[in-house]
Order: C-alpha cells, then structure tokens, then sequence
C-alpha cells in the first residue's frame, strides 16, 4: 500500500505517548489548585491562618455590608462545610437542588445577586464572592424583614427559605432546620469569641 513518506498517521505511538503525558500533566495540575477545606473548622483563627486571603476577603464583605465575619463563617459552614464545589445531594422523590459551592446559592439567587452588584463574573466556587454574596443577602433580609445581621439565627433562616417563606414561616413545621439555625448561631458566636483572641494576639 502506498503512503507518503511525511504522512506518520493519527495513530503514530509518538504523538499518543505525548497526548497521555499532556493529560496527566493537566489533570494532576487540576487537582494540586482544588481548594481544601481547612483542617480546623472549629476555629476561625485557625481558619484563617490557613487561608489568610479568606480573611481578607470576609473583612471586605464585611466593610462593605456590615455582615459580621462570624455570621459569614457560621453561614458557609452550615451550607457547605467549606467545601468549594459542595451540592446537596439527591433525595428521592424531590427534585435536585442548583445550589452549589460555599454558598449553596441556588441559580436564580445566584443571577440576582450577579445582577444587582453589577458582580457578573461571580463564582459560587470563589470565597471571596460566597462572602460578598452572603453580605448582600444579609443586608436585603435587614432592609426587607428588619433582621439585624448580628442576629445569625434569624439570618440563617431567611438565608435558607429565602425572604418570601421567611415571611411565611415556613420555617416553624421544620425542625431540622431550626436545629441547624441553632448551630448556626452558636457557631457565630464561637467565631465571634475566638475572633476577639486572635485578633489581639
């Protein structure tokens, strides 16, 4: 059979060997820049020694809508665990949820917020947008319900049934959920505590 001399052929054992090291090559790169959640999720000085930008972009959400860090972190921890790419998982017979990474900001939350900061380039899978986001939406569930952004109880509760079933209380029949919004808020005021020390170390 004739074949030109220049012609190696797509299966040439060279170019497959260089196509399989490419790949683990980028693979391994992908997996070597994924965000861990921190290893002391009990501490927020802990936290932050670990993830020094994190505080830096929690203290920016912060100045800019008044959320306290504490309430932020107590937030992110109860919807997912620090978790970059967290999703709830499936339940049978309920439909799968779009929430998704630190905040577990559902899509159209999601486009709301993106919408309304002018933030378009905002990934639920960036710290530093979890928090501005849970800013903002802290500081719509004062405007629109009057709940003080100290107040990480009631916050949570807003936060996870959004601000129509908050109004609803459609979080009464569920106790559950109260019973995370009680971790919530011990979790806010642990931070808040541990804050103050490290703070003044």
């Amino acid at each position: 059979m004739f074949r030109r001399r220049s012609d190696p052929g797509i299966s040439s054992p060279t170019i497959g060997r260089w196509t399989i090291l490419a790949t683990i090559v980028l693979v391994a790169a992908g997996c070597a820049s994924a965000p861990k959640p921190p290893r002391q999720i009990d501490d927020a000085c802990a936290i932050f020694a670990e993830q020094p930008r994190w505080y830096r972009a929690a203290r920016q959400a912060e100045r800019r809508w008044g959320t306290p860090v504490q309430v932020q972190l107590a937030i992110i921890r109860a919807e997912s665990g620090f978790r970059h790419n967290a999703r709830p998982r499936a339940t049978q017979g309920q439909l799968l949820s779009t929430a998704y990474g630190y905040p577990q900001a559902i899509d159209g939350t999601w486009d709301w917020y993106r919408e309304q900061t002018g933030n378009r380039r905002a990934r639920r899978t960036s710290f530093a947008d979890a928090v501005d986001f849970i800013g903002w939406y802290t500081d719509v569930s004062q405007r629109q319900l009057g709940i003080s952004k100290w107040d990480a109880h009631n916050q949570y509760l807003a936060y996870h049934e959004g601000h129509g079933g908050f109004q609803r209380g459609s979080y009464r029949n569920k106790d559950w959920l109260l019973r995370t919004a009680r971790r919530v808020d011990q979790y806010a005021h642990t931070y808040g505590a541990q804050l103050r020390q490290c703070r003044r170390r």
